[in-house]
């Protein structure tokens, strides 16, 4: 009799968002809709050269364009839930919907950690050892490379959202958040969830602090080659071919840094301009970095602005 008060399932859960703040709902909504459709030209643009333009089938081109599939991904597996809490009253997601949700994010961001990694590790051979770039970096091995970023982003997904939603959901279903993040999620469960706690610490490591020490390991080596370069103009044509990459590295985990390392506010009045915030930020995380990386990388490298322009030329001017 005792568990007949909190065993009634949860069928859904209800997503604050904006809730307390009506007047910037529609702002937002506006401004979020122009985000993703930037976010969906400027990355489907740079997949269509990477595939269309001959001179940038190369591994690191190959890389980009599956980071730029990874960033429309990630913002469609979300976006469309925030867009709809904005107008929507009740604001009320599936169970089910918020398990896909949480999965896809949780895999395409695990991805993307993986995959930058991946990509300083080809800046590192394609600077540091360029005699030996077609052969470590063949397309027998950068293919498979991109491949197993994808399975091991989506494998702990799979994980962290099966551990997530076998647990009970008895009490308050509302998550003060405008996706199913799983953070959120795990604070209303109504049962131990140190399994959870440790699983996700393990992920942490395995899927920020390697790659960012990857990461860390690769720029030491490229900058030590780059600085033993005898001439300035030499020096400045090997930093253009990685610094797009290294821009993108530091908004990317500077961000999570951000969001996760700051302190918590005590004070009540203090915690809900917190709350705030750290949506904000979240929303920062998931919108602006993907529709920064496309500018980034068509800025900063000459070869992606060509073929821009051709493929516009040849759609435009040539029948």
């Amino acid at each position: 009799m005792e568990r007949s008060n909190w065993t009634s399932p949860v069928v859904g859960f209800i997503l604050l968002g904006l809730s307390a703040h009506p007047r910037l709902e529609k702002t937002f909504f506006v401004l979020i809709l122009l985000m993703y459709l930037v976010i969906l030209l400027g990355n489907g643009v740079l997949i269509l050269v990477t595939m269309s333009d001959s001179h940038l089938h190369t591994p690191m081109y190959f890389f980009l364009g599956n980071l730029s599939f990874l960033d429309i991904c990630y913002t469609t597996s979300s976006v469309p839930l925030i867009l709809d809490s904005f107008l929507t009253p009740t604001k009320t997601v599936p169970f089910s919907a918020c398990a896909v949700q949480m999965f896809l994010s949780f895999a395409m961001g695990a991805t993307e950690c993986v995959l930058l990694g991946m990509m300083a590790f080809d800046r590192y051979v394609a600077i540091c050892n360029p005699l030996r770039y077609p052969v470590v970096m063949s397309k027998a091995v950068y293919v498979p490379m991109a491949a197993s970023s994808w399975a091991a982003g989506s494998t702990t997904a799979m994980v962290q959202t099966s551990l997530a939603m076998r647990l009970p959901f008895c009490g308050d279903n509302v998550i003060n958040h405008f996706t199913c993040e799983i953070l959120a999620v795990l604070k209303l469960a109504c049962a131990d969830i140190s399994i959870n706690v440790i699983s996700m610490a393990v992920a942490n490591v395995i899927f920020l602090g390697v790659p960012v020490l990857f990461i860390f390991v690769s720029y030491v080596f490229i900058i030590a080659t780059i600085l033993r370069i005898p001439s300035a103009e030499g020096r400045k044509k090997a930093f253009s071919t990685c610094s797009a990459h290294l821009i993108v590295v530091v908004i990317f985990y500077g961000t999570i840094l951000f969001m996760y390392g700051k302190p918590k506010s005590k004070d009540p009045l203090g915690a809900d301009k917190q709350h705030l915030s750290d949506k904000l930020i979240s929303l920062f995380y998931g919108m602006v970095t993907p529709m920064l990386n496309p500018i980034i990388y068509s800025l900063r490298n000459k070869d992606v602005k060509a073929a821009v322009k051709n493929l516009v030329f040849q759609k435009y001017f040539i029948q």
